[in-house]
């Protein structure tokens, strides 16, 4: 078992290694309130934008759906009459400095994520470590754009924020602590504006482990395209009876592989690490009709030469269903955000 599996199993639960990595969680938590308290009480320095910024992330280290919640963001915004555009670390963007992500920008060099918004929402996309920086960059170039959103950035204090969206999965909180004797980055207290659950249904025991009065939301995938050519799109129930693997690189794999299992289809698990590159070939032996993979995976193999003609390889795309009280809620505090 590798050392990530078993801090993942670990964190779900109070056992014997996460009680013996609490001490370090202490300090951990001192550190991250520490640097909290600097920024809030003015001693470090948070740049405000001239438009309202959203930022969207979790507390529970790894997957938790921000992708989806963001495109959601992006379509609801825009339905709305606002013009938005994402901002975005992009994990493993090679650029040091802030760089605009386009449809057909290079997933190595854009990140996986920044790279399927951009695709998806067909809106402006900027990346770069300092995200008040890529925000300047985003304004300058496209300065149509009055909202900005900034993706996986609830952390980053140093970019100042006008509503903050906590996205949790089934899992919680996991077993409450924070790293590394726990999956959290903060406390489960933590201060945000709203509380999303990205989970089949949020039960009275979730909802109190959360907190926040939470938002139900639901990633429902319902056909597949074949990579090599989208315009071949099928419904998920007519690949049954096929021998069919599904292969995810991402945070939460069961997330995905559950949803084909509700789909009713019988499948082999191939989990990848999150944000796996594929460039190791890990289809080559695999014994399958049809590899189902994700829409993060997809935008990479589709840039690899040896993958993106394979005819086993289908993508299901999913959207994200939310309550539209939600969606008021945050086109509301949008409206009423002063501008600098």
């Amino acid at each position: 078992m590798s050392l990530e599996s078993m801090l993942t199993r670990a964190w779900l639960h109070r056992g014997p290694l996460a009680c013996a990595l609490w001490p370090v969680s202490q300090l951990f938590g001192a550190i991250a309130a520490t640097r909290a308290g600097l920024y809030g009480a003015g001693l470090f320095k948070s740049e405000r934008l001239p438009v309202p910024v959203i930022v969207v992330g979790n507390i529970f280290i790894g997957g938790t759906g921000k992708t989806p919640l963001t495109i959601w963001l992006v379509e609801t915004l825009r339905a709305a009459g606002f013009t938005p555009g994402v901002i975005s670390r992009g994990h493993g963007a090679s650029a040091e400095h802030a760089r605009e992500v386009t449809p057909q920008s290079d997933a190595l060099d854009a990140g996986d994520e920044p790279l399927l918004i951009a695709r998806r929402a067909g809106c402006p996309v900027v990346v770069g470590r300092a995200r008040a920086l890529a925000g300047r960059a985003l304004l300058t170039a496209h300065p149509e754009v009055d909202v900005l959103i900034a993706d996986d950035g609830l952390q980053h204090y140093a970019l100042a924020r006008d509503i903050e969206i906590v996205l949790f999965d089934g899992r919680g909180v996991g077993n409450g602590w924070l790293l590394p004797a726990g999956p959290l980055r903060e406390p489960r207290a933590r201060r945000r504006d709203f509380t999303v659950v990205n989970a089949p249904e949020i039960t009275p025991q979730l909802a109190t482990a959360v907190g926040g009065a939470p938002h139900r939301m639901r990633l429902v995938g319902e056909y597949a395209e074949q990579l090599a050519n989208p315009a071949q799109r099928v419904p998920l129930a007519r690949l049954s009876g096929q021998r069919i693997v599904a292969a995810a690189g991402i945070g939460n794999p069961g997330r995905f592989f559950a949803m084909l299992r509700a789909a009713g289809l019988a499948i082999i698990e191939l989990p990848l690490p999150d944000h796996h590159d594929f460039r190791d070939a890990p289809f080559d032996g695999v014994r399958a009709d049809v590899i189902l993979i994700t829409e993060k995976d997809a935008v990479k193999c589709g840039q690899i030469e040896n993958l993106k003609n394979d005819p086993r390889l289908w993508v299901v795309p999913v959207a994200a269903h939310i309550d539209a009280a939600l969606a008021e809620q945050i086109v509301e505090k949008c409206r009423g955000c002063p501008t600098a």
